[in-house]
């Protein structure tokens, strides 16, 4: 297991401080982008609960924070992020529409959201290898 992973299991598992599923994906990555993780978890903060509106996933979003402390925005990068979202999430990139998906299959909100964490640190940590920026 990766040590972003493990970082990230870590802050999940948190029960003071709780950390949103935004700031469970940027803090593994922050110190390496320069970034303190109080400052990290300060700019995630409004991130948990789809942006507290249902709308993009946390973690999602969070990714793209990841990335972007890297440098890496180019459009290229950020599609295949989308699209390795889309593809493992019947095309839902939105909280509430993947808590009701997630709902109609049976599942529990706290492990979807952990599972939404988890494979966003993953693809996080793959881009930034395949493109040089971590080791």
């Amino acid at each position: 297991m990766s040590i972003y992973l493990e970082t990230a299991k870590e802050l999940r598992a948190s029960q003071n401080p709780l950390y949103n599923c935004g700031q469970a994906v940027v803090l593994p990555f922050a110190e390496e982008a320069g970034l303190t993780r109080e400052a990290a978890a300060a700019v995630c903060a409004n991130f948990g609960g789809g942006l507290r509106r249902g709308a993009s996933c946390g973690a999602i979003t969070g990714g793209l924070v990841a990335l972007g402390l890297f440098g890496v925005d180019d459009s290229n990068a950020i599609s295949a992020y989308y699209r390795a979202l889309r593809g493992s999430h019947d095309g839902l990139l939105d909280c509430a529409d993947l808590l009701r998906r997630n709902k109609e299959l049976g599942g529990e909100k706290t492990a979807h959201c952990d599972a939404m964490v988890y494979e966003c640190v993953q693809l996080v940590e793959q881009l930034l290898r395949e493109r040089g920026k971590i080791q």
